[in-house]
């Protein structure tokens, strides 16, 4: 390694230099209104567009001008741009007029679309900090919404908050209707976006006499947005105010309708744009090491080291359509995925794409019940993708070639060849087709799909039917999914009722299947109360779920659930976003033979004998929990969420009642403008109801520090400790028996008691001047203890060192 880190001395120096934001000067008393200390007001010459008038088609002017992306608004350009103004209050509650004033200039030039933003604010209440991308949720922040498609369903967002820290993504809308569940999230009327895609445009901003002031410039070249010698795309402007929890929108968005999107304004007169060519080229030059040892006293072995070459090359081929490939990629991830514990072990715990080509453009191969699923292509050597629009329909189009490794018996490199369309029906409906097909050798795996999504009004109906067949040795099987839902999402009252079932042989090999074989009918009931003005509440939800859970085949049969539950929330918004939620879940499960197929007791014979008897768990649990959950405002330094569960739960791991604690805290300080550290603590107790013994344990402190140097370079540490403490299992509801577990070669193991402790470090430096091109420098260090099996004492187990270098060449 010591050359590898010699020779990255010498290359990080001929980096471009890193600057940092504009540093907040507030002007002078008395300054020009040109230097940041007042509304445009008569300086302001072009046309002006009240979103609360229901001015909201932007006849946007176009300046061949060249300007210096300062933060600053002071080049001529900017004196007749057309100004958006009179936002509206979304959030918590619609229908009236923002507290804050906003202004937002816009204009364009022949290969740029400029935008400028004036936020007033009372003096030091406005949240800002110099974070790295896409993580400034928590402070003050404006997002613009560009629909270059019209489409009322997909929209790019640029977003930046008042340093002009960028976070950009993709917003998608898919009908979904977001309920309070654990947290005490008030159910907010517009989904997320997606902020996983990065695009290449530029920002700055500053904090100023009024509030703070940000501008963006936009490359065409960054967008999609279908050909013609005009364009109108669909805009809305959002803006977030910590020190309130208020959302406010350009448009008057009200929360009672279908989508979010589709009442945006509009941004007309886009002519004769200019993308020029648009080829990306981005080499790569990475290297790790790992190290390893076989057991606790051998030498540490380290494996690697060398540089290895690879890239990725992304063409525009017209404004439309792209396409992207890959030559051995690097798919390192920079930071290890955090340790999850499920409160239900017959789901499988779904981990996020992080890898960047698979990021990119993801959102046009979104499918419900996640059909598609990149995470599965574990080590490809190569891969390509064609995305965008053609013919009124959306486009996805992914191959590749996965490492021996993958392969079910490691002698062939599996090939994935992934298709999803969609094509838009009226103004936001749609249909989408996904077709997913890996071959394994002889092995085969091919699923077939259709989805769509009718919208009338605040009514919408979501549907899909899939279909997947698997070629194994022991011949080809088929199975089917189906998924349907119907939704009313009104201002004060929003329902949803849904039902879906699983195949247990549907095998989507390329997708992502939480737990099949089960079938499910739920309703969702949910009231909106809002306070009036300067009240201490702004938002009470009381919202009323009920779900009941099917194996497949019972179903189908029309035999009667396995699970039941009723939950009855309530989540309530104060004034300055404090939010609180409680909740109280009864609920009723009934035993799973499959998931306690090892199990085994043992029971005295004739003739000393001892017999092995199939273990078999009481048919039902019945379960009563309460819920609490607490969130506060972002202040300046800190913010706290988190929620606790206690009551009588199942225990799982014997299938017997318990009582259960739970409790999942996130702490986010903020000590400095540079300094972040986020710890999360979740911890978990389930004690026996039949003696109050303790049966289960698990305890994760985990601790995220960042330290941001400059806007493009950052340190970070992230240090997990996670114990699982485990008794010794017994037949607890019947004759307290001791567990044994069955192992694969029909061997009997008692079901003892365990400690098993699992830590890691990570640390990383990272220079990331613009998306694509980066410097990364990293360290990961694993350690384990198990006991009684040894070692009792935490150990390293593996730890890896590496580097990545690309550069993103933008040809002209």
């Amino acid at each position: 390694m010591s050359y590898l880190f010699a020779a990255l001395l010498q290359i990080v120096p001929s980096l471009p230099p890193a600057s940092k934001p504009s540093a907040p000067v507030p002007p002078a008393a008395g300054a020009p209104i040109s230097n940041n200390s007042a509304p445009l007001g008569a300086r302001h010459s072009g046309a002006v567009f009240h979103g609360r008038r229901g001015q909201l088609t932007v006849a946007t002017p176009r300046r061949d001008a060249a300007i210096v992306v300062d933060g600053r608004l002071d080049e001529p350009a900017w004196s007749d741009a057309a100004l958006l103004t009179g936002f509206s209050q979304f959030f918590p509650a619609d229908g009236v007029a923002a507290l804050d004033s906003t202004e937002v200039l816009v204009w364009y030039s022949a290969t740029e679309l400029h935008v400028g933003v004036r936020a007033f604010a009372a003096s030091g209440s406005v949240r800002a900090t110099l974070a790295d991308r896409d993580k400034i949720s928590a402070d003050d922040n404006v997002q613009l919404f560009l629909g270059t498609y019209s489409d009322s369903r997909q929209a790019l967002v640029f977003a930046v908050n008042p340093f002009g820290i960028q976070s950009d993504g993709v917003l998608t809308e898919t009908g979904s209707v977001l309920g309070g569940g654990f947290t005490s999230t008030s159910a907010k009327a517009r989904e997320s976006s997606d902020l996983a895609p990065d695009y290449v445009w530029k920002s700055k901003g500053q904090l100023t006499e009024f509030g703070y002031q940000v501008e963006l410039s936009i490359p065409f070249k960054s967008l999609r947005y279908r050909a013609g010698d005009e364009q109108r795309w669909q805009l809305n402007v959002a803006r977030t105010v910590q020190v309130t929890g208020h959302e406010e929108t350009w448009t008057p968005a009200l929360r009672g309708a279908s989508s979010f999107l589709a009442q945006s304004g509009v941004l007309a007169g886009l002519r004769d744009l200019q993308r020029g060519l648009t080829v990306d080229v981005i080499p790569t030059i990475t290297s790790s090491a790992v190290g390893t040892r076989n057991t606790s006293n051998a030498a540490w072995d380290y494996n690697g080291g060398r540089p290895e070459l690879g890239g990725s090359v992304r063409w525009g081929v017209t404004s439309n359509l792209t396409v992207a490939g890959t030559a051995n990629p690097d798919f390192s991830q920079v930071e290890a995925d955090a340790t999850q514990f499920s409160y239900d072990p017959r789901q499988a715990v779904f981990f996020p794409e992080r890898r960047p080509f698979f990021l990119e453009s993801q959102e046009q191969f979104t499918t419900p019940n996640r059909l598609i699923y990149t995470r599965r292509i574990a080590q490809p050597l190569a891969a390509s993708k064609l995305t965008g629009k053609y013919g009124g329909f959306d486009i996805g189009l992914l191959s590749a070639v996965d490492n021996q490794d993958a392969s079910f018996d490691q002698n062939h490199s599996p090939l994935y060849n992934i298709l999803r369309l969609q094509r838009d029906l009226g103004s936001q409906s749609r249909i989408g087709v996904a077709y997913t097909d890996k071959i394994d050798g002889q092995r085969w795996n091919r699923v077939v799909g259709v989805d769509g999504r009718l919208v009338r009004g605040i009514y919408n109906l979501q549907g899909q039917v899939a279909n997947s067949f698997t070629s194994s040795d022991s011949g080809t099987l088929s199975a089917p999914l189906f998924d349907v839902s119907a939704s009313r999402n009104g201002r004060r009252f929003v329902v949803r009722y849904a039902m879906n079932g699983i195949s247990p042989d549907f095998d989507a090999q390329s997708g992502f299947i939480a737990r099949p074989g089960i079938a499910n009918i739920s309703a969702t009931h949910r009231w909106n109360f809002y306070g009036k003005p300067k009240a201490m509440v702004e938002l009470f939800s009381p919202e009323l779920y009920m779900l009941g859970r099917y194996q497949y085949d019972s179903f189908v049969n029309g035999d009667g659930s396995q699970d039941r539950q009723l939950h009855l929330r309530a989540n309530t918004r104060l004034k300055g976003g404090w939010q609180i939620g409680t909740q109280l879940l009864l609920e009723v499960f009934g035993y799973d033979p499959s998931l306690y197929t090892n199990y085994v007791l043992l029971q005295p014979a004739s003739m000393g004998r001892v017999d092995t008897v199939a273990y078999t768990g009481t048919p039902k649990i019945g379960n009563r929990d309460w819920v609490f959950s607490v969130g506060t405002p972002e202040f300046r330094r800190f913010s706290y969420s988190g929620f606790g569960i206690v009551g009588y739960d199942e225990n799982f791991l014997e299938w017997s009642s318990s009582r259960i604690f739970s409790a999942q805290n996130t702490l986010n300080l903020r000590p400095t403008e540079q300094l972040r550290l986020a710890a999360t603590w979740n911890y978990d107790t389930f004690d026996r109801r039949s003696d109050g013994t303790r049966v289960l344990t698990r305890n994760t402190p985990r601790l995220r520090t960042e330290y941001q140097v400059t806007r493009q370079f950052f340190v970070r540490v992230i240090g997990e400790r996670s114990v699982v403490r485990q008794d010794s299992l017994r037949d607890d509801t019947r004759t307290n028996a001791p567990i044994y577990l069955r192992g694969a070669n029909g061997s009997l193991a008692r079901a003892a008691a365990l400690e098993r402790t699992r830590a890691r470090i990570d640390v990383l430096l990272s220079y990331l001047p613009s998306p694509g091109t980066v410097v990364y420098l990293g360290y990961g260090d694993a350690l384990a203890a198990n006991r009684p099996a040894g070692p009792e004492r935490l150990q390293r187990t593996r730890d890896q060192f590496f580097m990545k270098l690309s550069y993103l060449f933008r040809l002209q």
